[in-house]
């Protein structure tokens, strides 16, 4: 299994002709930069290694410790956290429940100092529409909600990809050393 380093040297070596694909494919600049910081967020900040003690897990700084209960009900390597779509999707529900509590907060704290005594009806009212807002930018820009979303998958698929990679070549190079000393003992008898 590749270390976090190389994991980020993947990352930034497979960056350059991922975005120069989408590039062209697209003709857009916008739309290449949400692929292409997609994908540098998911390689750095956002991979399936966030289920255990790792480089990603530690970037988060202070706020690593909203991944503790991911990382608490996640079985290393699991589907849920290094599966295909099923990893993504999973960590982005994941985040945006936490952003969502966070904004939830936010919009409480500010209506109780703008209206205390009717900071509850303010901040439903709020909270609601922050739900809307953000439902109707997805519905007006799909393709870029899209590209968002194949980047950060690609990031995730080169990390798992490379654990994949690696595990197989250990196996390989484990099976065949085994081999080797079986040939010799055999000669030898």
């Amino acid at each position: 299994m590749p270390s976090g380093r190389t994991h980020d040297r993947i990352t930034f070596y497979s960056l350059l002709p991922l975005v120069g694909v989408v590039a062209l494919a697209t003709q857009s600049t916008v739309q290449t930069a949400l692929f292409g910081g997609g994908f540098l967020f998911s390689g750095l900040m956002f991979g399936p290694d966030l289920d255990i003690h790792s480089l990603p897990y530690k970037r988060w700084g202070p706020l690593r410790w909203i991944w503790l209960p991911y990382r608490k009900a996640m079985a290393h390597r699991s589907m849920l956290s290094h599966g295909p779509l099923l990893g993504t999707v999973f960590r982005i529900l994941y985040l945006a429940a936490w952003l969502l509590f966070f904004a939830a907060v936010a919009v409480v704290c500010w209506a109780q100092l703008k209206s205390p005594d009717h900071w509850q009806t303010i901040s439903l009212v709020q909270l609601e529409w922050i739900l809307q807002r953000l439902q109707k930018e997805f519905l007006l820009y799909p393709l870029e909600a899209l590209l968002l979303f194949l980047g950060l998958e690609a990031g995730a698929m080169s990390h798992a990809l490379s654990d994949w990679t690696g595990s197989t070549v250990k196996r390989w190079r484990g099976k065949r050393l085994k081999r080797m000393a079986t040939k010799r003992r055999k000669r030898r008898d």
